[in-house]
């Protein structure tokens, strides 16, 4: 059964799902605008620059949010097909190497942010420093470490799917058959 969500659950919602959310919307307006202003004849030179920035941000704080939800990828089949010492290590092998996935991110991201601050590069049309568009990769590896603590909390069963007591799923079987339809 889920819990309530705590000050850190609403902090990185708010942050993660709402910023990603603002992104989108962000890029929704600068795609609008740049049809706009081409249908006008007088296309704007920052329009294309602008929504590859927010995409980047977008996926990077969606990263994050689909950790806080759990609706990040993982194959299930292979834990329900795994012997059951397997299936009791199952959300220890996800927080490990999520974590450590996420503190790799992370670093590799304040390394590229701190390149781009002594390379002081900027963004062709937007005039804007590129760290502050490659700030989100540390931003989004500290946001996904805060989401899985907190889904481990709140909805810890649904990262151990399947159940630790669920039986062992036979490959050889298949769930679904396929027919050439049905005969009257």
């Amino acid at each position: 059964m889920a819990q309530q969500p705590s000050l850190l659950g609403c902090f990185v919602k708010l942050t993660a799902d709402f910023a990603a959310g603002a992104t989108a919307a962000g890029i929704l307006i600068v795609v609008v605008v740049q049809i706009v202003s081409r249908l006008i004849g007088q296309p704007v030179s920052w329009s294309e620059e602008a929504t590859r920035f927010l995409f980047v941000w977008m996926v990077f704080l969606g990263l994050a949010a689909g950790f806080r939800t759990v609706e990040s990828a993982r194959v299930v089949v292979f834990i329900a097909a795994a012997p059951s010492l397997f299936r009791r290590l199952a959300v220890p092998i996800y927080v490990v190497s999520s974590v450590l996935f996420f503190g790799i991110m992370g670093w590799t991201g304040l390394s590229l942010v701190r390149q781009q601050i002594m390379m002081s590069e900027e963004a062709a049309t937007l005039a804007i420093p590129m760290w502050v568009i490659g700030l989100i990769m540390p931003i989004s590896a500290i946001l996904a470490v805060l989401a899985i603590v907190e889904s481990l909390r709140t909805k810890r069963d649904l990262i151990a799917l399947p159940e630790v007591g669920a039986p062992r799923v036979d490959l050889d079987e298949p769930d679904v058959f396929v027919s050439k339809g049905h005969t009257p």
